[in-house]
């Protein structure tokens, strides 16, 4: 599998993907916003491009679908619930939906509301190396906001799928908000050691080269993964100055997105 991530370098500070079958060199754009950088990268690596994949029907993850479609014909796939959002659809998508690129890469699609109720997180497997396109769900040590869905399912989203996916997933956001999302995590857990050195390791790092975290990395430097952390749960009773114990896992989430709304 050829993976190829580009950086936007806008105010959202997006990535869009390109992958491929490596032996037939057919391939998906996920989510084109920079369609001339996209087509670039498919031009020069003779990739033809089959499908566009939508996580979600945000603008900055759709804007270049039509483009896209003009100068390949690919075709496009997205979540059932947005089926009057995104214009174009070729097939909708549910959970445990299978789509093949080329001959060698099998996606897996995961049912992941609550950024938006029409969120899809594409799950690559390919010679049992597997890598997770997570769109606004799952950021590099952080989760979306829920502005255009709902807490309650962004926190199922989270603990009854991506959770249970195995730690050597490689994980790979719709956005590049890294550096903001530690400083977040150490705002609210000081003492995660693991979180402090990534932190200083990525400043040496631009948003075209940043580090690819893994699901392992992340259960240990994303606090809303952290949900069982003694620390990060007095820091929470002591900024929203309650009186509440024994904090439940979905309240330290809540209380979490909340935070990292102001953030």
């Amino acid at each position: 599998m050829l993976i190829y991530r580009i950086y936007v370098g806008n105010s959202l500070r997006n990535y869009n993907y390109v992958i491929a079958c490596d032996k037939t060199k057919d391939a998906a754009i996920i989510d084109p916003l920079d369609v001339n950088a996209c087509i670039d990268i498919a031009n020069k690596n003779n990739l033809n491009i089959t499908k566009i994949l939508n996580t979600h029907e945000h603008w900055d993850h759709i804007e270049g679908n039509d483009e896209v479609v003009k100068l390949t014909g690919a075709k496009i796939y997205a979540h059932y619930n947005c089926k009057d959002k995104i214009d174009n659809i070729y097939k909708t998508l549910k959970e445990g939906d299978i789509i093949n690129i080329g001959e060698s890469i099998q996606i897996t699609c995961l049912d992941t509301p609550g950024h938006t109720f029409g969120h899809i997180c594409f799950l690559a497997n390919y010679k049992n190396k597997m890598a997770l396109f997570s769109g606004d769900t799952l950021f590099n040590a952080g989760a979306g906001n829920c502005y255009s869905g709902d807490m309650e399912l962004l926190y199922k989203s989270f603990t009854d799928k991506l959770a249970h996916l195995c730690d050597d997933v490689l994980i790979y956001p719709g956005h590049d908000y890294l550096e903001n999302n530690l400083n977040f995590t150490l705002s609210i857990e000081p003492n995660n050691t693991e979180a402090k050195k990534l932190l200083e390791k990525i400043k040496q790092e631009k948003p075209n080269n940043r580090v690819i975290t893994s699901l392992f990395i992340e259960k240990q430097i994303n606090s809303f993964f952290r949900l069982n952390s003694e620390e990060i749960k007095r820091n929470l009773v002591e900024k929203f100055k309650t009186k509440f114990e024994n904090l439940s896992k979905e309240q330290v989430f809540f209380k979490l997105r909340e935070l990292r709304n102001k953030w």
